[in-house]
């Protein structure tokens, strides 16, 4: 996939009150810096679990969402980013 960086990579907020929206994101890179499987929550701007998916150990995944939508992971070895895709 090739992609536009649209913001600063971030470290991963590691608990819902502090989740991002990825500076309003609708195309975020997660991106695992470590050796082990890290969860990722995908929720909605109040709050409520949208669901949740494991980036593996030095893997990277992509996740659509609404702009409100925010992140937050098991770990801060999750990096964040906000990216287009061309």
């Amino acid at each position: 996939m090739i992609i536009t960086t649209k913001g600063t990579e971030i470290d991963a907020p590691t608990g819902s009150g502090t989740a991002s929206n990825v500076g309003s994101a609708a195309l975020v890179r997660c991106a695992n810096a470590g050796g082990t499987a890290r969860l990722v929550t995908l929720e909605q701007s109040d709050g409520t679990d949208i669901g949740t998916f494991t980036v593996p150990a030095n893997g990277v995944q992509y996740v659509w969402k609404a702009v409100t939508d925010k992140i937050f992971a098991a770990h801060a070895d999750i990096k964040l980013s906000a990216v287009a895709q061309n």
